[in-house]
């Protein structure tokens, strides 16, 4: 009976106009917000970090996508917004999906385009930016201990991991 019935709803709803559809869709989907992560490094390996000034641990430049933006025009939006650097992605992007927050992060692993030591900060968000050697990286965000290991494992580079010892939050 249950089968029937919702055969019969799936009938029903292939009968309703696209738009229609769409709002149905997003009525019952649960929404997750999206954003861009850049892992940046230089040519010597090290990485860049940002603290924000409402979060403890160190973290990349990024955040969230606007309406309709494209994940990659995002994550140089929001390099050259927080710490004033183009940057040019080298790699395909890595997925992160947190379900409990709702929100998934698209990570790219990127090079500066220019002079790399002239990062600093350039928005309210960001307190310090600063060159990190990836075998003396500070304790970092949650969301950035992540974007390493999802670059790690889909570039099958151990380097990119976070140091163990190295607590995240």
């Amino acid at each position: 009976m249950l089968r029937a019935l919702h055969l019969l709803l799936l009938k029903a709803y292939r009968r309703l106009p696209r738009r229609l559809r769409l709002a149905v869709i997003h009525g019952v989907a649960p929404s997750f917000t999206v954003g861009a992560i850049c892992v940046v490094e230089r040519d010597d390996g090290r990485l860049l970090l940002v603290r924000h000034s409402y979060r403890d641990r160190w973290g990349f430049p990024g955040g969230l996508l606007n309406r309709n933006e494209e994940a990659e025009v995002g994550a140089r939006r929001e390099a050259r917004e927080e710490v004033g650097l183009h940057i040019e992605v080298v790699s395909e992007p890595t997925v992160v999906v947190a379900p409990e927050p709702r929100r998934v992060d698209v990570v790219f692993r990127c090079k500066v385009v220019g002079d790399p030591d002239v990062a600093e900060p350039r928005s309210p968000e960001i307190v310090e930016c600063r060159w990190f050697e990836r075998a003396s990286l500070p304790e970092l965000q949650h969301e950035a201990s992540g974007a390493l290991v999802a670059l790690a494992r889909a570039t099958g580079e151990p380097g990119l991991k976070p140091s163990s010892g190295r607590r995240s939050r």
